[in-house]
């Protein structure tokens, strides 16, 4: 099986590193000339081109940030058309379930498949192989897929073949992710206002009741100077805008869900939008009172 990836983001590149560790030959595009040269030095062949890289392949993974990316690369850069005849698509991206739907009818139209994957676990999780995987498609596609998931999953979840249910149970997860980041935001400078030691606040906090994964991983990112972003205040801007655009076509209210991505926007408009997320509290800590 010849196997082809686009994309090598912040999760895109520990994901490629686990394939290569896992005995796959791999073809990959980025357009950063620098995650090329850092994949090809684990063994993976870097091309010049997201259809060069997908010429051939049974199944070809993307890991970009959005589902007009996802349409771009596949339709725009002519990747879907340069694969082999019957070859799958496998998408880890996190994108809109109508974004999954349309490319999984455009696919079948090239007698294509798709399998929409997203995942979660952060940029950790990715090195390390230990993403929690959110998996639709039709039983064929999925067990073609099921060696590739593997070499960087903790686990799979199967969800059956619908196109778009993958990406369904993942913007719904998000919600409680970002609501969980702005929560940890919001109590860390309340805290800090309050005249509780941050230090102790979290070490209080990441081992009582009130404590989340967000908590505990994003917490110590807010209180450095300048942490390096594992995942950016404007892609936690795309999944929120994702939550709300599912409530909407679900007559869901979403109130937390609205409440944490304006929070968000507001980190981005004081110039925050491509450090890590943690970042978030500058919206917090510009709107607190100095007297």
């Amino acid at each position: 099986m010849k196997l082809s990836m686009i994309g090598l983001g912040m999760m895109g590149l520990g994901m490629a590193r686990n394939l290569l560790k896992a005995g796959h030959e791999l073809d990959v595009f980025d357009l950063s000339g620098d995650a090329c040269a850092a994949v090809q030095q684990a063994g993976a062949t870097a091309h010049a081109s997201a259809a060069e890289a997908a010429a051939g392949a049974d199944l070809l993974l993307l890991m970009v940030a959005s589902g007009p990316q996802c349409q771009a690369a596949l339709f725009d850069s002519g990747a879907a058309a340069a694969l082999s005849p019957g070859a799958v698509v496998l998408i880890c991206s996190t994108i809109a379930p109508s974004d999954a739907r349309a490319i999984a009818a455009q696919l079948a139209a090239m007698n294509l498949s798709l399998v929409d994957a997203p995942v979660s676990g952060g940029q950790v999780g990715a090195n390390a192989g230990q993403l929690t995987i959110m998996a639709s498609g039709a039983d064929e596609a999925m067990d073609r897929v099921e060696p590739v998931l593997q070499a960087f999953a903790k686990k799979v979840h199967k969800l059956g073949s619908v196109a778009g249910l993958g990406s369904t149970y993942k913007v719904v997860h998000q919600l409680a992710a970002g609501v969980h980041l702005v929560a940890a935001a919001e109590l860390m400078n309340l805290g800090v206002q309050a005249g509780c030691d941050a230090e102790r606040l979290f070490d209080i906090v990441s081992t009582s009741a009130g404590n989340s994964w967000m908590f505990s991983d994003r917490v110590p990112r807010m209180l450095q100077e300048d942490p390096a972003a594992t995942s950016t205040v404007d892609i936690f801007i795309k999944d929120l805008g994702l939550v709300l655009q599912t409530g909407q076509e679900a007559q869901a209210s979403l109130p937390l869900a609205a409440a944490a991505f304006q929070m968000l926007v507001a980190a981005r408009g004081l110039g925050h939008g491509r450090d890590d997320d943690s970042q978030v509290i500058q919206a917090y800590q510009a709107l607190t009172s100095k007297d």
